[in-house]
């Protein structure tokens, strides 16, 4: 091929096209509320990092039905996948954060939260999980993770997340 102007242009063509499309290949997971999941790999693992802010390594936050801690099957498979780093990664610790969305009386919310965080931890130690790794607090609905009345802001404030106590 001769280095004529338009051949080059069309070169330089192909090779910005060809790294815009291996660029967006890399596509980002999305759970059950749409919010978008960052490959694992590239979090940070803080003491104290929450699965909220994507800084509990590859700790996956999970959500619930209203009103329900009955755990669903997408959350089956994100705890599974919590429970395997945890398996892999015995010298950290957790607490698993039960919350509740903003409808309901503050009491019966902190009890929610509470039952999520239990049946969360219960299912971690059946696959495995050393339960004295794992503690449970429940803030019920005073720590939303989303503002707004409507099913949006409740569905992402009906969750259980994970925060490193210890690594």
């Amino acid at each position: 091929m001769r280095h004529t102007p338009s051949n080059v242009v069309k070169l330089t063509t192909l090779v910005v096209a060809l790294a815009f499309a291996a660029c967006s290949s890399s596509k980002k997971k999305t759970n059950e509320n749409n919010v978008a999941d960052t490959n694992a790999s590239d979090r940070a693992l803080e003491l104290n990092g929450s699965s909220d802010e994507s800084t509990a390594g590859p700790l996956q936050t999970i959500y619930f039905a209203f009103d329900s801690s009955r755990l669903t099957s997408s959350a089956r498979e994100i705890l599974a996948m919590n429970a395997a780093f945890l398996k892999s990664n015995t010298n950290i610790d957790i607490q698993v954060e039960g919350h509740a969305d903003e409808r309901g009386g503050e009491q019966y919310n902190l009890a929610l939260g509470e039952r999520r965080a239990r049946s969360v931890k219960d299912y971690l130690v059946a696959l495995g999980v050393d339960g004295r790794r794992v503690s449970i607090i429940s803030y019920g609905k005073t720590t939303p993770l989303a503002f707004g009345h409507d099913e949006d802001a409740w569905g992402r404030n009906r969750r259980a997340n994970f925060v490193i106590t210890a690594k």
